[in-house]
């Protein structure tokens, strides 16, 4: 029974949970990392604003990806070399508000 849950987390990594500790340490990245170029308060800077307002409408895979991916011509760098789909899903859900 074990092995089958691990498979299904492993099929949709967007429903693993994250630990504690790890959410504080992505809720700190993107203070400081995100809040370099989108303002500490995320009200913009030079990138764009990462408010729940701004951000209302975005979906949740298409922030993940971003987040993952980044924008090629732009300040945005791809961040998979250090996170997760789960963990940019989860940093998407804080971007909205929604984080469990």
């Amino acid at each position: 029974m074990r092995s089958l849950a691990a498979l299904f987390l492993l099929a949709f990594p967007a429903l693993a949970e994250i630990a504690p500790e790890r959410a504080a340490v992505l809720e700190h990245m993107v203070l400081q990392d995100c809040g370099s170029c989108h303002g500490l308060t995320r009200k913009g800077g030079l990138g764009r604003p990462l408010t729940a307002e701004a951000l209302a409408h975005a979906d949740r895979e298409g922030l993940a990806l971003i987040i993952l991916d980044g924008v090629p011509g732009t300040a945005m760098p791809p961040w998979n070399p250090l996170l997760t789909k789960a963990e940019a899903l989860w940093i998407a859900d804080y971007l909205k508000g929604e984080t469990p």
